[in-house]
């Protein structure tokens, strides 16, 4: 017996697909900041250096004086000049007086005021050691500074997003279909 039989052909169903990729665009912008260092205040005080230098004795050495001394000095000198002056010349006068018990007194005190005893030769213009004296006072610094800290200002930008969503779109290439035959 011949049964019939059944021939089924099926077609498959294609799709399509239209894809349209989404985009996406991220930028970051740069912090703003603004930096300011301002300058240290700095502040110094000086005190100057004193040097005294006193070579007052060491001038008297060598003779010389201010003139307050310097007066002072040879007003005494010339005193005791004009006294032994005064001295010499009573001395002088007494021989004089005496001219008739000594025949040569004219004679001694020319030849005495002649002939002047020698001056003392030496070197006398070498001021004496340690004559000089030195007072330093050193100079001092004082210096005063303070610190100034940086100014920061920093801002942060938000980051740009901008995104546009993809899209799938869906068609039929191929229809489904079905076909039975009957084969006798």
């Amino acid at each position: 017996m011949n049964f019939p039989k059944l021939q089924i052909r099926t077609t498959d169903a294609k799709l399509g697909l239209n894809i349209e990729k989404p985009k996406q665009v991220i930028r970051q912008p740069k912090a703003t900041q603004h930096i300011e260092q301002p300058a240290a205040i700095v502040e110094m005080n000086t005190t100057r250096g004193v040097m005294k230098i006193d070579s007052s004795q060491a001038r008297r050495d060598v003779g010389l004086i201010g003139p307050l001394e310097f007066t002072s000095k040879y007003a005494s000198e010339g005193r005791q000049k004009g006294m032994q002056g005064i001295a010499r010349r009573a001395s002088e006068g007494r021989q004089m007086m005496d001219i008739a018990h000594n025949s040569n007194a004219v004679a001694s005190i020319a030849k005495k005021n002649t002939f002047p005893t020698p001056a003392r030769l030496g070197i006398d213009f070498i001021p004496s050691v340690g004559s000089v004296k030195l007072d330093y006072t050193p100079s001092k610094v004082d210096i005063n500074i303070q610190t100034q800290y940086a100014k920061i200002s920093a801002q942060v930008n938000k980051p740009i997003h901008e995104y546009t969503p993809g899209n799938v779109s869906g068609f039929m290439l191929q229809n489904p279909s079905i076909e039975i035959d009957f084969i006798v």
